[in-house]
């Protein structure tokens, strides 16, 4: 038996003529739409049972074009309002959002908070690369402090939002976070999401090395994946640590799980 390398291996999920990419080389895009596509894959999805809804941004163009399903792409900041919409005439439609941090948290922040609050039954992952990359890499709610970015030459200003405890706050039942560097777990969480009755949120850190990268220093692809990786703490390891130990980490895991209990 041979193996046609030459095809994409979730090559029945991607629409035809959409195979290559227009993702910045090193943008973590990539491996998001792939841990996606094998959560599907796994649960032997059809696709006419789900929509996806989009914003705009880099991460929006996840679902739209690539991913051969109905697809929403919506203005900027609105796409917790589509997915709403679709939810509430179609219940029966798995509805799954993907979008970056600035569509979601900035301009649609409203949005999410009242999505959580009604504990809409939706899959919303939130792809954080900490800026706007799209657009000339302007400052995002994610930012860390003093960052320097297009519209904050001198640093950015005040505390990043953690979004997870942001959403888990407001209502969310089901919050998780995962970098690229850990692919699978963004697969399981992706497929844990899809199960679950209620608003699932699942938060990627993305590295963005063409805007994040260069103003931040943290440079390259490779090096903005080995921080990531290594500064991902175990949801139970970071429990034994103080605050200050977790000072610029991200707590990585099942954060919260209304059916299994709550906290992880």
């Amino acid at each position: 038996m041979t193996t046609d390398t030459s095809r994409h291996p979730m090559a029945k999920y991607l629409r035809p003529g959409a195979e290559v990419t227009t993702f910045c080389p090193g943008c973590g895009d990539g491996v998001i739409a792939h841990s996606v596509l094998r959560a599907l894959d796994d649960e032997g999805a059809d696709l006419d049972d789900y929509v996806f809804v989009c914003g705009i941004g880099c991460a929006g163009w996840i679902p739209s074009p690539y991913i051969n399903v109905d697809t929403l792409h919506t203005t900027h900041g609105r796409p917790l309002a589509f997915a709403t919409g679709v939810k509430l005439a179609k219940p029966e439609t798995k509805v799954v959002v993907i979008s970056g941090d600035g569509d979601l948290t900035a301009i649609g922040g409203n949005h999410l908070i009242h999505a959580a609050r009604r504990d809409m039954d939706l899959t919303v992952l939130c792809v954080n690369n900490r800026i706007y990359g799209m657009t000339g890499g302007q400052v995002a709610p994610t930012t860390p402090e003093g960052v320097e970015t297009a519209t904050t030459p001198y640093g950015a200003e005040g505390r990043p939002f953690d979004l997870c405890r942001l959403v888990e706050a407001a209502g969310a039942t089901y919050v998780a976070r995962w970098t690229t560097a850990q692919p699978r777990f963004i697969t399981r969480s992706v497929k844990r999401g899809l199960a679950h009755e209620g608003f699932a949120f699942i938060e990627i850190m993305s590295q963005c090395p063409v805007q994040f990268g260069k103003m931040s220093g943290e440079g390259s692809a490779t090096h903005m994946h080995d921080i990531m990786r290594d500064s991902s703490v175990p949801l139970k390891q970071a429990g034994g640590l103080d605050p200050a130990e977790l000072d610029g980490k991200w707590v990585v895991g099942e954060l919260f799980d209304a059916n299994a209990g709550g906290r992880g």
